[in-house]
């Protein structure tokens, strides 16, 4: 089974986090929600999640996915924690996936994980970011080799998906549509 590391800052996007958890769990596949600190999470929204552990202790697992909610100013904590960009680069250079969504696609940057690559983000995230050899896109998910990109909130669903496919193949993503009831 596929196990996917989903960390947690005060401030995540809440439509982000839980629908990829949801999903992806919904696949059969391992999440692991873990709290930049010990104790539950409060999103932006102010929705508070009990996360399933803290992330020092996952700090020697590997995952095969990690995968970073957007939102601010979660996404900014997660950019200032230096076991987040550990992580990131550790999970990529194992030839195993990044994905980020909304305002987290700058965390991969930072990591420079987007070098000389496709992505996606919120308008304006990147604008500034200094990527070198970005080629930006507006496509509601990117995927560019190992590394998944997203949108906002409204492509939640589509990047979980995405998520999904990546994982666990294209019949398993369809397996997990169909009575979600999406329109066609």
């Amino acid at each position: 089974m596929a196990t996917v590391l989903v960390p947690l800052a005060e401030g995540f996007e809440e439509l982000e986090a839980v629908t990829v958890i949801d999903l992806l769990r919904r696949a059969g596949i391992e999440v692991v929600v873990a709290g930049l600190h010990e104790g539950p999470v409060r999103g932006s929204r102010g929705t508070v999640i009990l996360t399933d552990i803290p992330l020092d202790a996952v700090m020697d697992r590997d995952f095969d996915m990690m995968v970073l909610p957007g939102g601010l100013p979660g996404a900014d904590h997660l950019n200032a924690d230096p076991r987040i960009h550990e992580l990131l680069r550790r999970t990529a250079e194992g030839g195993r996936y990044v994905a980020a969504i909304c305002a987290a696609p700058k965390v991969l940057a930072s990591a420079g994980l987007l070098d000389n690559r496709h992505a996606t983000s919120f308008p304006g995230v990147l604008d500034n970011a200094g990527v070198p050899g970005l080629s930006y896109e507006t496509r509601a998910v990117v995927q560019d080799g190992r590394v998944i990109t997203s949108r906002g909130p409204g492509t939640a669903m589509d990047f979980a998906l995405a998520l999904i496919e990546a994982l666990a193949g294209p019949d398993r993503r369809r397996e997990v549509e169909a009575p979600l009831q999406r329109p066609v």
